[in-house]
């Protein structure tokens, strides 16, 4: 006897090559998204607080606007505290104090490259004080050795002035952090790799609800647990064990809970209302639209245009600026994140229900599903 064999017919060619180029292009998309705000970002409109002396603000802000217009965002405060009030309010990222000691405030917690601007400034205004000492003392020094010239001054006082002038040092511009990074942190480099996880996080509950469970309450079950159990399962290994995250322990698993909530039920509403191709939809609005314009690792100033605003609606930027307010900035406005994140969760819950009529296929996991109800000689489904 012979046996038969069946062989798959080949794709065809047009489909082959047509597959390999949709993927090159989702590729080169991919790698876009996440290249691109680091490569055009640029300071800009940096805001820091001046505070002092009226005339070294003004020589001060001259100086800025004329060198590096456009770069920063000067506000005139009117006190150091008030200074460090606004740096605790995030309504700056930091700020100087020009006087006689002269000082320069800082906020590491803000994220490392506020920090890095913020000691390139330093060195700028000690340069510009060493050199405002340096022409004071030539300044004097002239006119003194003029007035003995012209024998207005006696050599031996004129000497001495000579001498007091030249001993004058210009003053050592001071650095303090006001709100440092905390110490099971000191670089700040969990901040900066948290907001990826997250991410995926958020997309991976979805996905997983999305795929197994049917029925439109037990996804809202689903969702819910997901984001109560999720949410203090990464906020203990975060907060916990690496103390990454600062504050008070609840409320961060509140807003990490919101967070992953927002994410899994969009996926999960935009699949109830699409079908399965909502899926690649949910997560391609948060992979590669929202977490790039998150400006998780840079202020959000820096970034081309108004994206830097743009991203702080959608559930990237929303988390990482209320993780770091809840952890390091408590006298922050965090009314915006948590409003962004609640209407995100809202949006997906809204998507589900106008979606949940479509008969949805879901993954056959044996045992998981409930024994049909029957009424009459008719097996009913459950809702």
């Amino acid at each position: 006897m012979s046996e038969s064999v069946i062989v798959r017919p080949h794709t065809k060619w047009g489909l082959s090559i047509g597959v390999a180029v949709g993927a090159s292009v989702f590729v080169a998309l991919f790698v876009l998204a996440f290249i691109w705000p680091g490569m055009t970002s640029s300071i800009k409109d940096f805001p820091i607080a001046v505070t002092g002396d009226a005339k070294q603000v003004t020589a001060f802000t001259d100086a800025i606007e004329k060198n590096a217009d456009g770069a920063f965002d000067i506000r005139s405060v009117d006190s150091r505290a008030d200074a460090v009030h606004a740096i605790e309010s995030r309504d700056v990222y930091g700020a100087l104090v020009l006087s006689d000691k002269p000082e320069v405030l800082t906020a590491s917690a803000g994220g490392t490259v506020n920090s890095t601007v913020m000691n390139q400034l330093s060195a700028q205004l000690q340069h510009q004080v060493s050199a405002a000492t340096t022409a004071g003392v030539q300044s004097a020094i002239a006119k003194t050795s003029a007035a003995q010239a012209a024998g207005q001054l006696p050599a031996a006082q004129a000497l001495a002035i000579i001498e007091k002038a030249s001993a004058v040092t210009p003053p050592t511009v001071a650095t303090t952090d006001v709100v440092p990074l905390a110490s099971t942190d000191p670089r700040g480099v969990g901040f900066s790799t948290i907001a990826f996880p997250m991410v995926l996080g958020g997309m991976i509950g979805g996905i997983a609800i999305s795929i197994v469970v049917t029925g439109v309450w037990r996804r809202f079950a689903a969702l819910a647990s997901y984001a109560v159990v999720a949410g203090l399962g990464l906020t203990a290994i975060l907060q916990s064990w690496f103390g990454i995250l600062q504050g008070d322990f609840l409320l961060n698993a509140a807003a990490v809970g919101l967070s992953l909530l927002g994410t899994a039920s969009v996926i999960v509403g935009i699949t109830a209302l699409i079908g399965r191709i909502g899926i690649a939809v949910g997560s391609l609005l948060t992979m590669l639209v929202g977490n790039p314009i998150s400006s998780a690792t840079q202020p959000m100033q820096f970034l081309p245009g108004a994206w830097g605003e743009i991203g702080q609606f959608f559930v990237p930027g929303a988390t990482a600026t209320l993780l770091r307010d809840l952890s390091y900035f408590p006298s922050a406005d965090a009314l915006q994140p948590w409003l962004v994140l609640g209407g995100w969760a809202v949006a997906g819950i809204v998507l589900s229900f106008v979606g949940h009529f479509r008969s949805q296929e879901v993954a056959h996991v044996e045992g998981s599903y409930e024994a049909p109800r029957t009424t009459g000689s008719l097996a009913a489904l459950p809702a």
